[in-house]
């Protein structure tokens, strides 16, 4: 009986599971640019530029969240069909959070900027020379993908 109680598998299944932040970013290219937002009245890294992003909400999905999150914001309307997967972050701050980036190059309408309450600006730039303003975990993923590292962890104690 001692044996089973020292296994690795029954120990981690014993803990308690905490929930998670899902959160699913629109990555938006236009040729060798991606579409950036610069976030004000937030509360969360205003001043500094991110993506078209959102919290998932309960009986959504992330592709879903997406595509509601950038008709919100940027005034577009996003085929699924064109969405790919670009990257999965597994990030702990002051929770743990599931950030899902989705790709995209094909959209229908003109992007513009339908929140002004929370969004200073939006605006292309090159992904090789990205605002020094810039949510720092958001400037690693842009600059991960080019590499093929489709999944990464950020913020775990090793």
């Amino acid at each position: 009986m001692e044996a089973l109680l020292d296994n690795p598998v029954l120990q981690a299944s014993s803990k308690k599971r905490t929930g998670a932040s899902v959160n699913a970013y629109l990555i938006l290219r236009q040729e060798d640019q991606v579409l950036l937002h610069l976030r004000k009245n937030t509360g969360y890294m205003d001043g500094y530029w991110g993506l078209i992003s959102g919290h998932v909400e309960d009986g959504e999905g992330a592709m879903s969240a997406i595509v509601r999150e950038s008709l919100e914001e940027a005034d577009i309307i996003l085929d699924p069909a064109q969405l790919s997967v670009a990257h999965v972050l597994h990030r702990k701050s002051d929770r743990l959070n599931v950030d899902i980036f989705f790709e995209c190059s094909n959209w229908n309408g003109m992007i513009t900027n339908k929140e002004l309450d929370k969004c200073a600006a939006l605006e292309f730039f090159q992904v090789h020379d990205l605002p020094a303003h810039i949510i720092d975990y958001i400037a690693t993923v842009l600059k991960t993908i080019p590499y093929g590292k489709y999944y990464s962890e950020l913020g775990w104690k090793e």
